[in-house]
């Protein structure tokens, strides 16, 4: 792989060249020598420097483009080679959303890597859209998001089912009548998502289908801070049930109940020809690219989180 084109990436996203060495584990002067060496090769200059940071400029931004395509091929290489190998090995990189990122994921990469020890896989984990992004530029190999997404760019294929819930902290949750009336949990501040978030699409739809307009609303793109906030009684929030089934069974959080719609069941109207479905359930849908080539170990981890949906409907890892 063209390492020079490697470092040149790490500089133009880290903004900085000590930064770009220390993520790359080489020395700063190796650093500065790669970029000379590509500007003088394509005799021009690729960055604007300041004393702090540098910023590409707009030739710059011709090669970051064509850099980031040269080195997914590259890595499309790598893999295609190791097809041949006939063993499930190598590199896997995972997008994944933040509820399946930080409460399930990690269960599941443990197991995984039982069954294929030579596999070497890494997470980022960022919002759904975010994820959706890095599946279609071939940044991940492979994405995991809950909620929904259409387009023709990826593939997304549900695996399994969600629930979220509205949670509060005991003492809150004690100050309630129950079952809970739109009327009074719209009273209290509501600790959400931002947008592009699967948890805020779903918090949306809750809260449409139920009636609750907050009087106030806090906005964070942290699913913990959210968590950590509802257990200080500082408001009320909808999170998935994996997120906070230690905190329900310790008592520190507890589930509100909430009054149906005008005595509605809870199953919302289907959308698209499908089922109707509860409006607090949602999918966890693997994204791959739409393209005819996938690397084995991409089928392979496919697989198998279709083989474990059936555990997660459960509840279980």
């Amino acid at each position: 792989m063209d390492q020079a084109l490697v470092v040149f990436v790490a500089v133009a996203e880290e903004q900085n060249f000590t930064r770009a060495a220390e993520r790359l584990h080489i020395s700063q002067p190796a650093v500065t020598q790669h970029i000379q060496n590509l500007e003088r090769a394509w005799g021009v200059e690729l960055f604007d420097r300041s004393r702090r940071k540098v910023h590409l400029n707009r030739a710059g931004e011709v090669v970051l483009s064509h850099a980031r395509e040269i080195l997914s091929l590259y890595r499309s290489l790598d893999r295609q080679l190791d097809e041949l190998k006939q063993s499930v090995s190598g590199a896997l990189s995972i997008g994944a959303s933040l509820t399946f990122g930080e409460y399930v994921l990690p269960h599941l990469i443990a197991r995984f890597r039982q069954e294929y020890p030579e596999v070497d896989a890494t997470v980022e984990i960022e919002n759904t859209a975010a994820v959706v992004e890095k599946v279609r530029l071939g940044e991940v190999d492979i994405g995991v998001i809950e909620g929904s997404y259409r387009g023709d760019d990826v593939i997304v294929e549900p695996f399994a089912e969600d629930r979220v819930i509205v949670v509060a902290a005991d003492e809150l949750y004690r100050d309630l009548a129950l079952p809970a009336s739109s009327e009074a949990l719209s009273r209290l501040t509501w600790m959400i998502r931002e947008q592009g978030s699967g948890t805020r699409e779903i918090t949306d739809r809750v809260m449409q289908w139920y009636g609750l307009h907050p009087a106030k609303v806090v906005e964070y793109a942290s699913t913990q801070v959210i968590k950590e906030s509802v257990e200080a009684g500082l408001g009320i929030a909808i999170l998935s049930r994996w997120v906070v089934r230690r905190e329900i069974a310790w008592g520190i959080l507890r589930e509100v109940p909430l009054q149906p719609p005008n005595g509605a069941f809870t199953h919302a109207r289907p959308a698209d020809g499908e089922p109707a479905r509860d409006v607090t359930s949602r999918r966890f849908s693997v994204v791959r690219r739409n393209s005819s080539f996938h690397p084995k170990v991409v089928h392979v981890f496919r697989e198998f989180l279709f083989a474990v949906g059936h555990q997660l409907n459960q509840f279980e890892v």
